[in-house]
């Protein structure tokens, strides 16, 4: 098992990456279930495949699991379920000093961190991510947020959790698509800041997703100690470098936007058509070879994700899909900062970009994707 700290200044934490975590999960919580009742926020699939493994772990302590469980996907990231779930928290009396328990992927993850960074103030929770892109990435940094009409986490908090426990056999349950998906922020890490990482990943990333445990205990642990390191650097994304781990969202995002957050396209394949479309776009103003860029999209391909603009089938243009971005949470004084690549392992923030320009970027890949 990997134990990997995340220094943030007067409240560090600890992840743990292994197998066999969730059966002992009272033992790693410890004295954080201050009470016999512990809440518990998943969704349906998830409680369907390791309901009852928590279930017993928990009795087996002395506690008595009260069970909140959710439809599944990004439409429960809403102001809906968000005012649903703190009435129930409420209704059970939970405290200030207390912990929650987030059981799921990104979606659970950040609707919980956000109850619990609102309720009474500010409690606790206790992160328990269920799928390849929460352990890697969302689990882990404190970034909480539900979706609103007008877009993507428009509306949230920074609120670190007090404990992660990544356990690796939670992944054998999880869809294709989405273990896929999950790769999107795995190959992530290696873009932005790690070309040695991106040559492993090119190595052992089909190997990852087709279940060698080792592979995927060294890809977690690896992605998590580099997000620890840059969170503790910059926890509310002030001087740019946390900034980076955007890196493929802002064309991914808008791209989730204009498919309505729905299943016609999950975040992880956004990201990874998004970090397609930066590097694509850095080699077209010659911040990067464009031999660099393609070996992205080939690796991306090649993993199963998307990485043809036009293979999408949308219905729109680029001047539709820049209109998405406008609303992105990390507009500042009208301008919208883009991370883009000068080579593989080398993100950078950019806040000069013309948004005309990315609009006929975007027409001509759909034209180029579509013809080539």
């Amino acid at each position: 098992m990997a134990l990997i700290a995340v220094d943030i200044a007067g409240r560090p934490y600890q992840v743990h990456v292994g197998d066999g975590l969730l059966p002992n999960l009272a033992q790693y919580c410890q004295d954080r279930l201050r009470k016999r009742v512990v809440p518990i926020i998943t969704d349906a699939n998830v409680h369907k495949h390791w309901g009852a493994v928590v279930e017993q772990a928990l009795r087996d302590a002395g506690h008595e699991p009260a069970w909140r469980i959710l439809p599944p996907g990004e439409q429960t990231k809403s102001w809906a379920e968000l005012a649903a779930t703190v009435d129930w928290l409420l209704a059970l009396e939970v405290e200030r000093n207390d912990h929650i328990i987030a059981l799921g992927g990104g979606v659970i993850g950040d609707l919980t961190g956000f109850c619990a960074s609102i309720l009474k103030r500010g409690c606790h929770f206790i992160q328990i991510p269920t799928t390849l892109l929460a352990q890697v990435d969302s689990s882990v940094g404190g970034k909480t947020a539900i979706n609103t009409s007008a877009g993507k986490n428009l509306v949230g908090a920074f609120h670190q959790p007090s404990l992660v426990l990544a356990d690796l056999d939670l992944l054998a349950t999880l869809p294709r698509r989405e273990l896929r998906a999950g790769y999107a922020e795995v190959v992530k890490y290696g873009l932005l800041g790690d070309a040695a990482f991106f040559d492993w990943c090119e190595k052992n990333g089909a190997a990852m997703l087709a279940g060698d445990q080792a592979l995927r205990e060294e890809a977690v642990a690896h992605n998590v100690a580099a997000k620890a390191r840059i969170v503790a650097e910059d926890e509310f994304e002030r001087s740019g470098t946390r900034a980076l781990l955007n890196l493929g969202h802002t064309f991914g995002h808008a791209l989730e936007a204009e498919t309505g957050f729905s299943d016609r396209m999950l975040h992880g394949e956004a990201v990874a058509m998004g970090m397609v479309l930066a590097a694509r776009y850095s080699a077209r103003t010659g911040l990067m070879p464009e031999t660099e860029a393609e070996r992205v999209a080939s690796h991306i391909a090649a993993i199963g994700l998307p990485a043809d603009l036009a293979s999408l089938g949308l219905n729109c243009d680029g001047k539709v899909l820049v209109g998405h971005m406008l609303h992105d949470k990390k507009m500042d004084a009208g301008t919208l900062p883009f991370v883009l690549m000068k080579g593989i392992g080398v993100a950078f923030l950019d806040k000069q970009v013309d948004l005309q320009d990315v609009s006929a970027f975007l027409d001509q890949q759909m034209r180029v994707s579509a013809t080539a």
